[in-house]
């Protein structure tokens, strides 16, 4: 590479380096972030406002964190498809490398995020706070199991729970609402795989649950 080329590299290195610092200091795009976090804090009831604001400034900076992360990554992805000279192969190493080394980072991240929760919040309350950031779809999932299917046994309803935990732990580092449920997505894939494994014919169960559905809300129109 020509001196010439390189000092162009480094330019668009510093000015992308600078953009991103001017972004994430960004006062509005600071107040959009508190503003996420403290939706999430109020559903928690603290009844402390010192505790409230750490709990707060803890998501908020999460929020962060996790777009400057993301952020770079696409960036930099971006770069290497539009770099004509790479062969496609050479490109799909390049990416690859990429998400795994972001990964590595948002799973870092994650651990210590747990951590400065965990300085303020019980596991009840971090709980919490993780269904606040996944849009309460494990809850409201694990529910829909249970109705559509009331003859689930014990050991059936843990392995729906634990799978939608560890599809919970992944969606809370979901750079977008459609990321997150993708996320559930996959997870709620590998529970129909086990429930047919396990006999259950899941098209005959959902059309036996609409059925209890339309009956209750016929029940309701009559009362």
């Amino acid at each position: 590479m020509t001196s010439i080329k390189k000092l162009g590299a480094l330019f668009l290195l510093f000015a992308f380096c600078k953009l991103s610092a001017q972004q994430y200091a960004d006062p509005e795009y600071i107040k959009v972030t508190n503003e996420r976090a403290s939706k999430i804090v109020e559903k928690l009831a603290l009844n402390n406002k010192e505790k409230e604001n750490a709990v707060n400034n803890i998501i908020a900076q999460q929020f962060r964190d996790l777009s400057k992360i993301q952020d770079t990554r696409d960036a930099e992805i971006k770069k290497v498809k539009d770099d004509t000279t790479l062969a496609k192969e050479k490109q799909n190493e390049k990416i690859d490398k990429l998400k795994a080394n972001a990964d590595k980072s948002i799973d870092k991240l994650h651990k210590a995020y747990l951590k400065k929760l965990a300085t303020q919040l019980n596991e009840a309350k971090i709980t919490e706070v993780k269904d606040g950031m996944t849009y309460g779809v494990l809850p409201i999932t694990v529910t829909a199991y249970n109705d559509m299917i009331p003859t689930l046994n014990e050991a059936q309803k843990k392995y729906i729970y634990d799978a939608l935990v560890e599809a919970r732990e992944h969606a809370m580092d979901g750079g977008s609402s459609k990321e997150k449920h993708a996320w559930f997505g996959k997870y709620k894939g590998r529970i129909n795989n086990y429930l047919s494994k396990e006999g259950y014919d899941l098209t005959k169960e959902r059309e036996g649950w609409n059925k209890r559905i339309a009956e209750k809300e016929k029940n309701k129109k009559k009362e």
